[in-house]
């Protein structure tokens, strides 16, 4: 798809609820030759209604000749069915410690995973495929700490395979797992993966789609844009606290090493994506410097 693409194509799979379709061409000008790496947390992508606008947003991304890479997480489905296994998981500061019975059912979980979303894209017509340890590995980890157990960092991405997907318009869907040595099989926090394939592609942004509305202030309002030194002080000054952290960490080191912008907003709001890219308030928390 080209950034010619005329209003009267748009129209035919704008969605009602989406930004001004008048401005979509400005935007597709914008990000024509960037690319967009859009991580979506399993949180968000248990609920089916959820799911499904996801698919029809990136379905639109596509069509309007957007670079788009997908990577997606699993928790609640892993948690799901470690329990009608009967495994119990342990934790390490909100890690989850994975032996060899865990990161079967983790790898297994998010193959499948993945393949829902890809044959999801397929059947509204946008080019989708697979990346994961049994395809092309994208890639490759070093243990990140040996009590974790399968617990990997990424040590280098294979980036050819996500740009001869890109060059023919299909989208990369990358689960997020990598090969160590001897080929052995870890699981990678979502974020961290997505932001290590953001920095090495030198992506104009990073997305994060989560359960929350993005980045707040001490007084709890949500703040639109801030710079990364102004984020680390909310860390500082314990107004990002839990789970966030990890979040905010990934995402200065993303703005530092390379990524435009990264941006933190809510993925079950409906077409959150799309006002995003094509407004200039946008959706969500923009980190850059």
């Amino acid at each position: 798809m080209s950034k010619n693409i005329s209003l009267d194509e748009i129209k035919k799979f704008w969605p009602e609820k989406a930004p001004n379709i008048n401005i979509v061409q400005k935007y597709v000008r914008k990000y024509e030759k960037e690319k967009i790496v859009i991580k979506y947390g399993g949180n968000v992508l248990i609920d089916r209604n959820v799911f499904n606008n996801f698919i029809s947003d990136i379905n639109v991304l596509n069509k309007l000749g957007l670079s788009i890479i997908v990577v997606h997480g699993g928790g609640p489905r892993i948690k799901r069915e470690l329990d009608k296994k009967k495994i119990v998981s342990k934790f390490i500061n909100g890690l989850r410690i994975t032996d060899k019975n865990i990161i079967d059912t983790v790898e297994e979980v998010l193959i499948d995973f993945n393949k829902d979303i890809v044959s999801s894209l397929k059947k509204l017509g946008s080019e989708a495929t697979s990346f994961h340890t049994k395809t092309e590995n994208i890639i490759e980890v070093k243990p990140e700490r040996k009590e974790l157990g399968f617990v990997g960092i990424p040590n280098k991405i294979n980036d050819s395979f996500i740009h001869n997907a890109l060059s023919k318009n299909i989208i990369p869907i990358i689960a997020p797992l990598g090969l160590g040595e001897h080929n052995q099989t870890y699981n990678i926090n979502g974020d961290t993966a997505a932001s290590a394939i953001a920095k090495k592609l030198k992506s104009r942004r990073l997305i994060l789609m989560t359960n929350v509305e993005g980045v707040y202030d001490d007084q709890k309002k949500l703040i639109s844009e801030i710079k990364p030194f102004d984020l680390e002080n909310l860390i500082k000054w314990k107004v990002v606290q839990g789970g966030m952290i990890p979040k905010i960490e990934n995402c200065v080191d993303a703005v530092q090493n390379g990524v435009r912008g990264v941006v933190i907003l809510d993925g079950r709001k409906p077409h959150s994506i799309l006002h995003e890219i094509f407004s200039d308030t946008g959706s969500g928390t923009l980190i850059r410097e």
